[in-house]
């Protein structure tokens, strides 16, 4: 297997993963940094997450304007992906999603704040943006440069910025970090709304925030986190005779 081959192979399973475990359902996606050509990302063509497949995945450039044109349908938003690779370096995974946890906070504005050991990969601060404020009213998808720039913006140096209405975007500097920040990202915010009925919320210490976050992301943990939530995926698509031959 060559290294382009495991690429796409672990962007593939990464759709499955986030599509188990409620990030993703219909909507959404995710995706990778040419480890070989920074100036390139992989993402699916427009097709469903829990339903992406190894021929589905496609290169941009980080204008997000696909090497093959005659490949699609891609999604409109790919541009969101493009606009955080342009602005962040670092960044080497990204996914856009409207998972149900999340999107009482993007509704209300009520900030997520860490209330978990592994809720602290998301960071002391998650931002918010709202495309209303700086474009006026629109069909609410990021789907131009100029949308997909003000969006990078507003996450700026953070992990993960939440979008007014409509839903979240979660970045990591590999695709497993990635892919543990927005699990945890929206399994903390259900423990946070399930907190905030009961009474008074203690969110951690930026220093438990920090010191929590560092161990979380390290390899080992990362990996055992990645190989149980593969496990899950495969389960899943082995016991549907639908998808057991995709």
């Amino acid at each position: 297997m060559t290294q382009s081959d495991a690429l796409r192979r672990d962007l593939v399973a990464a759709n499955h993963i986030l599509a188990r475990e409620g990030v993703l359902d219909a909507f959404g996606h995710v995706s990778l940094r040419d480890p070989d050509d920074p100036g390139r990302y992989l993402l699916s063509r427009s097709r469903s997450p829990e339903i992406v497949a190894e021929a589905d995945i496609r290169r941009f450039a980080l204008d997000s304007r696909p090497d093959e044109p005659e490949t699609g349908p891609f999604y409109a938003e790919r541009v969101i992906h493009g606009a955080v690779y342009q602005l962040r370096p670092d960044i080497g995974a990204v996914c856009h999603f409207h998972a149900p946890a999340i999107m009482p906070f993007c509704v209300t504005g009520t900030a997520i704040v860490p209330v978990s050991h592994v809720g602290a990969t998301m960071g002391e601060t998650v931002p918010s943006w709202s495309g209303r404020a700086v474009f006026g009213d629109t069909n609410m998808l990021v789907s131009t440069a100029e949308e997909g720039a003000s969006l990078a913006a507003a996450m700026g140096p953070h992990w993960a910025v939440l979008m007014a209405n409509h839903g979240a975007v979660v970045a990591g500097r590999t695709l497993r970090e990635m892919l543990f920040r927005a699990i945890h990202f929206c399994r903390d915010a259900e423990i946070l709304q399930a907190a905030l009925r009961l009474g008074k919320v203690t969110p951690l210490t930026p220093g438990e925030i920090r010191l929590s976050a560092e161990v979380n992301l390290r390899d080992t943990v990362l990996q055992r986190a990645w190989d149980y939530w593969l496990h899950r995926a495969t389960q899943s698509r082995s016991s549907r005779p639908d998808m057991a031959a995709e």
